[in-house]
């Protein structure tokens, strides 16, 4: 279940930085020629508004993916056996 969670985030990530790349806030540069979106079509500003409520979509879904699969997630484990720091001799006398 985790791996579908580590998936997803990836999927999300990969989405978030392409959208986060494509925007110019001054509405150039490949804004306007990316996704079908073209300044005749839709205008700067609109493709401007898609491009942000893209970001908003994204990052949103990464928050609610990470907090979510938290759920999911095994603890560790408590036994004394496999604890690194039960293992460490602190009765070791100083050596001079």
């Amino acid at each position: 279940m985790v791996y579908i969670f580590l998936v997803l985030i990836v999927l999300a990530s990969v989405g978030l930085g392409f959208v986060v790349l494509v925007q110019n806030p001054k509405g150039g540069g490949l804004s306007g020629s990316v996704g079908g979106f073209s300044n005749n079509t839709m205008g700067v500003k609109q493709t401007t508004d898609v491009l942000e409520k893209g970001t908003w979509l994204f990052a949103g879904i990464i928050a609610i993916l990470a907090l979510s699969s938290t759920l999911f997630l095994k603890g560790g484990t408590t036994s004394v056996d496999n604890s690194l720091i039960q293992k460490v001799n602190t009765n070791a006398p100083i050596k001079k």
